[in-house]
């Protein structure tokens, strides 16, 4: 929109003030709203500026230029009338230069970048003194390049925002509720079917012990007999038959193979009551080493197919203060997600010389005040585009295919660090080289 009295001329060109409405978002700059860009020239009467005014009931001002189309500054229409309302006010304005009642009224114009957030512009429009609350907004579009905001539509866009924001909240804190409602349920599951097989495996371990007591002394007396008597011809046919020599050692073998066996069923159990935790009201010392070995003992059949776990683990890592099971899910996040990473690179790449690899660090930062720990999580997958790494812990933001990610794990994960635990969940990623996460967590 474009105004400006021509010299030659006993009329303005009016423009046309009608906008259409956009959608906003959070992000939305002041660019976005409608804008005039009404000029005139600061050498014109005041009866001009009235005639756009009469004829333009909605413009909430008018830019001054000078003649070679420099910004001068603005007045606005509730400034205008005032002067002109005043005692004397026509006969000192009305047929006199513009600027004359600019420089007469000298107040403060407020300027912003058309980049400004609305939100941000609205706050700023709000923090002025009281009698220029309502002044319109001059917006920087370019270089000596403004337009006018008419301060009610900024008000009423941040209004709309407020709205959006409010439901956008909601929405959050109910999607929160549900996963965490979820993870509890899971949680309690899992506890429930941990208890379930530990019973059983338990029984297991106990008779294991036993039987392979039993069984070594049962070998020591059957030595024993062999050294002091000479086998009788029908022994010597049944050894023969059961093939005893081969006999002692696959016997010894298969108890070592369901010792083995049962090894780790306690461990997975333990793994499971480990994460099963999830709704812990205190927090416990826990050891982390070990929180993060029963995430990758869950992991483990995901974890089979050509991934190298390095673990470069703290020696003297000191127990933290935490919620285990909440950690575990972390942990578990993490690690899940870098196996999708790598998974997806191993696909693009089809070369079988790649190794994909996962690599876990844990150490003690020192500091003046207290000491922290720090578990750092890193794969050479595909890493993450720059333009998105702001967004990764939005809520509902996720980069897989629908139906494979809810964008909810990564905003779990930055909350139970940041906010259950008063840490800090970082990331560095470089796209094609692979994603560090690192977990930063007070001792106490």
């Amino acid at each position: 929109m474009f105004a400006l009295y021509e010299s030659n001329s006993d009329s303005f060109t009016v423009p046309n003030l009608e906008v259409k409405s956009k959608i906003l978002s959070l992000e939305s700059t002041i660019q976005e709203l409608p804008l005039q860009d009404v000029l005139i020239e600061s050498s014109y009467f005041g009866k001009d500026v009235a005639s756009v005014f009469e004829a333009n009931p909605l413009l909430p001002g008018v830019i001054l230029i000078d003649r070679q189309g420099r910004f001068v500054g603005m007045i606005s229409r509730r400034l205008f009338f005032e002067r002109m309302g005043s005692r004397y006010g026509i006969e000192m304005f009305y047929k006199r230069p513009i600027e004359a009642l600019y420089h007469f009224s000298q107040i403060d114009i407020s300027i912003l970048p058309g980049n400004t957030l609305i939100v941000e512009a609205a706050q700023k429009s709000l923090h002025r003194r009281p009698e220029l609350l309502y002044e319109p907004i001059v917006v920087e579009i370019e270089p000596n390049v403004y337009k006018l905001l008419d301060v009610h539509q900024l008000l009423v866009a941040q209004s709309k925002i407020h709205e959006l924001t409010s439901n956008l909240l909601q929405k959050q804190t109910q999607a929160k509720a549900i996963q965490t409602e979820k993870m509890a349920s899971l949680g309690r599951m899992v506890a429930e079917v941990a208890h379930e097989i530990r019973n059983p495996v338990n029984c297991i371990w106990n008779n294991l012990i036993f039987l392979c007591s039993y069984l070594e002394e049962i070998s020591k007396l059957l030595s024993t007999y062999d050294e002091i008597s000479e086998p009788s011809p029908i022994i010597n046919q049944i050894k023969e038959q059961i093939e005893y020599d081969s006999l002692q050692e696959e016997l010894s073998e298969t108890t070592q193979g369901i010792r083995f066996g049962s090894e780790q069923l306690l461990k997975i159990v333990n793994s499971l009551r480990n994460f099963s935790h999830m709704d812990e009201s205190q927090k416990k010392p826990a050891d982390i080493h070990e929180c993060i070995d029963s995430s990758l003992l869950i992991l483990n059949n995901r974890l089979k197919y050509g991934i190298k776990v390095i673990k470069n683990y703290c020696t003297n890592l000191p127990m933290v203060s935490c919620y285990s099971g909440q950690l575990s899910q972390v942990f578990m996040n993490l690690i899940s997600n870098s196996i999708d990473a790598l998974n997806e690179k191993y696909v693009e790449l089809e070369d079988s010389n790649w190794q994909p690899q996962i690599k876990i660090t844990t150490e003690v930062i020192v500091g003046k005040d207290n000491d922290r720990v720090s578990i750092t999580m890193a794969d050479n997958g595909l890493g993450i585009p720059l333009e998105i790494q702001d967004k990764i812990f939005d809520n509902f933001f996720t980069t897989k295919p629908v139906g494979k990610g809810t964008g909810m794990g990564l905003a779990i994960s930055h909350q139970i660090i940041n906010e259950k635990h008063g840490g800090k969940l970082k990331l560095k990623s470089l796209q094609g080289k692979g994603t560090e996460f690192e977990i930063i967590l007070p001792i106490f």
